[in-house]
């Protein structure tokens, strides 16, 4: 089977785009960027990067499309220190916080910052627990570990 490579559409700042994550996602590095002329001051076309080692296009196709939340990414976090530095980052300049770990950046890209804990913590062995879980985290906007903790366990 071939590989899949997502292909983010932008409106002109698709090379903005490509660096603010690749500096944001460890592991993550431009591959590539094509011109429309010979100089390095020439608008890019098209940028080819890595998100932890995952392959993306940026393409700078124009006005006609946008992001909607229909399609977001998903950034798994293992404490709340890594929540908080993409969290951070990802709003910072114009990006939107939303509910429930969403935001969207400056770009209109919609982002799930999801600790790892959470499955467990909303799918757990404790039905009561779980349902307080999902209530708390229902009322957030950036996922707080503790406070979904201390909610399943009904502190």
């Amino acid at each position: 089977m071939g590989s899949i490579t997502p292909c983010l559409w932008f409106d002109g700042d698709a090379e903005e785009a490509a660096r603010l994550y690749t500096s944001v996602v460890r592991n993550s590095r431009i591959l590539g960027v094509s011109r429309a002329g010979d100089g390095p001051e020439d608008a890019a076309m098209m940028v080819t990067f890595e998100l932890d080692g995952q392959p993306f296009v940026a393409l700078n196709g124009g006005p006609q499309y946008t992001f909607t939340e229909a399609t977001s990414f998903q950034i798994a976090c293992g404490d709340q220190a890594e929540v908080d530095r993409y969290w951070a980052a990802l709003t910072a300049d114009g990006g939107e916080e939303g509910r429930c770990g969403w935001l969207k950046d400056r770009f209109g890209l919609s982002w799930q910052v999801i600790p790892t804990a959470l499955p467990a913590l909303i799918g757990g062995d404790d039905p009561d627990g779980a349902r307080r879980a999902m209530t708390a985290m229902l009322a957030m906007g950036k996922l707080d570990i503790a406070a979904l903790k201390a909610a399943y366990q009904g502190d």
